[in-house]
């Protein structure tokens, strides 16, 4: 007996606005009771810049979570003590280990209550944390959106949240549309099934268009260097300052160190609903494919830790929600039984196309965002003191740092990078914690495509683009089997913490988050 199709309205998930809150996030909890809260909240730019925002907290009293009565006021409440809580472990110059009883109590029972960890995920700076601007207009539009809370104040710091919302708010219909399609596929409803297909691919182009409006608020080094260290979580951040992680003091005396991951976009239920709907595997990075095939109630589950330690982080509902649609998702199956519908092939191969397109803008904007930038660090770190280098330490310092326990040689990355080449392997570092992350986001990139139907489709989403020569005019074609090195170029590493641990990062590692 096939397992029922879920009912959004059982895991708090709007027909309209998808995994955002169907009320509005609150702009201020309404009892009087919580105004310390909100007057931290409101000064906490000015706070951070001061060093003054430890002391504030220090002699902030404990407030009691009695007086939060709707869903929406348990989340303000967990918005604005993430919020705290990150400002006060990341806001001085070095971090803080430790975090007092006046926000881990509150937080702790806050974070409980809505199934969430108690740090600022992507549900704190994302789902739950902006306003529209005009009541009578859409939340999908980027010019209507305006975030509650920020660590810098400044424009970078909102649209990077925002552009996230925007996409959660364009991407809501896909959820009920695609579970309509999993019950036409039930009922072999051809026609149906390839008519939401073809609307999804449509609302997938739309993501994209949304998501490469990234560069046009945010700037790249503003990001790096002043928001994205406060998105950091206590998790493998032994080289930014916190190697056991955070202690959540509760007054009992016997607390142990937690660790956290940090806000990632991996964290978004929606992307993850996309993989699920239409069969798409993710594997461990390195891992090559398999005939493996699931049927419906018994779709394969997704292998990659990273992407199911994300589910952590998600709202309890939202989690819960995925593992349900991955028991009876049927969409690929449908699709590979009746491959002789062209029609449906075709509108099944374009969700993957538009998808994969999705991913190859995240990859170029990982590279903008966080490659290239922690390059220029590092290059300007070499030019100064020793002294000056170790003014402050966050996720920004540390990739100026060695791999603790490496001493770095260039002649000997060539000598691996030759020896791995001979193996027919790739060298590279990994740092303190996690998953190399532009490997990882193209692995995912080039799975997706991984399910296509028609033979073409296959053929265009596996073609590889060359890279450019060395802009040497005399230099000529090198000999099959000679340069090894040429063709396995070697380029100095750096290490780089992403925003939920730390990476070793040359050319093809690194990123703001995980999709």
């Amino acid at each position: 007996m096939l397992a029922p199709i879920p009912d959004l309205a059982n895991y708090g998930i709007s027909p309209t606005h998808g995994f955002l809150p169907d009320v509005l996030p609150l702009t201020r909890l309404p009892d009087p009771y919580y105004n310390k809260w909100e007057a931290i909240a409101a000064n906490l730019q000015a706070l951070i810049l001061s060093k003054r925002l430890r002391g504030v907290i220090d002699r902030l009293p404990v407030l009691s979570t009695i007086g939060l009565e709707h869903d929406a006021e348990w989340r303000r409440a967990y918005v604005l003590l993430s919020f705290m809580a990150h400002g006060y472990i990341w806001g001085g110059d070095s971090p803080s280990d430790r975090l007092p009883p006046s926000i881990s109590v509150p937080l702790l029972k806050v974070s409980e209550h809505l199934e969430v960890p108690p740090v600022a995920t992507y549900a704190a700076v994302c789902l739950w944390n902006f306003k529209p601007l005009f009541m009578d207009e859409d939340i999908d539009n980027l010019e209507n959106l305006a975030s509650l809370c920020t660590f810098t104040g400044g424009i970078d710091e909102s649209w990077f949240y925002l552009v996230s919302v925007a996409m959660e708010a364009r991407g809501a219909p896909i959820v009920p549309l695609m579970l309509r399609a999993i019950a036409a596929a039930r009922e072999d409803d051809a026609k149906a099934v390839t008519s939401c297909l073809s609307t999804f691919a449509e609302r997938l182009d739309d993501l994209t268009t949304l998501l490469v409006r990234m560069h046009e608020s945010c700037d790249p080094n503003i990001f790096y260097n002043r928001i994205r260290p406060f998105l950091a979580g206590s998790k493998n951040m032994g080289e930014a300052g916190l190697p056991n992680g955070v202690i959540y003091e509760d007054g009992t005396g016997t607390e142990t160190y937690r660790q956290y991951a940090g806000g990632s976009n991996a964290q978004s239920s929606l992307i993850q609903f996309f993989d699920i709907v239409l069969g798409i595997t993710h594997r461990p990075t390195g891992e090559k494919p398999t005939k493996e095939r699931g049927r419906e109630g018994h779709a394969p589950a997704p292998k990659h830790n990273f992407i199911m330690e994300m589910r952590q982080y998600m709202p309890g509902p939202h989690a819960r929600f995925l593992q349900d649609v991955q028991g009876v998702a049927n969409i690929r199956e449908y699709v590979e039984q009746n491959k002789d519908n062209k029609p449906l092939s075709v509108a099944y191969d374009a969700c993957l196309s538009m998808l994969r397109a999705l991913r190859d803008k995240h990859i170029a904007i990982v590279t903008r965002y966080i490659v290239l930038p922690s390059r220029e660090v590092r290059a300007r770190s070499r030019s100064r003191s020793p002294e000056v280098a170790r003014r402050k330490v966050n996720l920004a310092t540390a990739s100026r740092q060695q791999p603790q326990g490496i001493a770095y040689d260039a002649r000997g990355a060539a000598a691996t990078a030759q020896k791995a080449a001979d193996d027919g392997k790739k060298s590279a570092l990994k740092g303190t914690g996690g998953t190399a992350l532009i490997s990882f986001l193209k692995q995912a990139r080039d799975e997706t495509g991984e399910p296509a139907i028609e033979e073409w489709t296959k053929r265009f989403m596996s073609r590889v683009h060359k890279g450019p020569g060395q802009n040497d005019f005399f230099a000529g074609k090198p000999e099959e089997g000679a340069g090894l090195l040429m063709s396995h170029t070697v380029t100095e590493e750096v290490e780089m913490p992403g925003l939920a641990g730390t990476w070793t990062i040359d050319d093809d590692v690194g990123g703001i988050c995980n999709y």
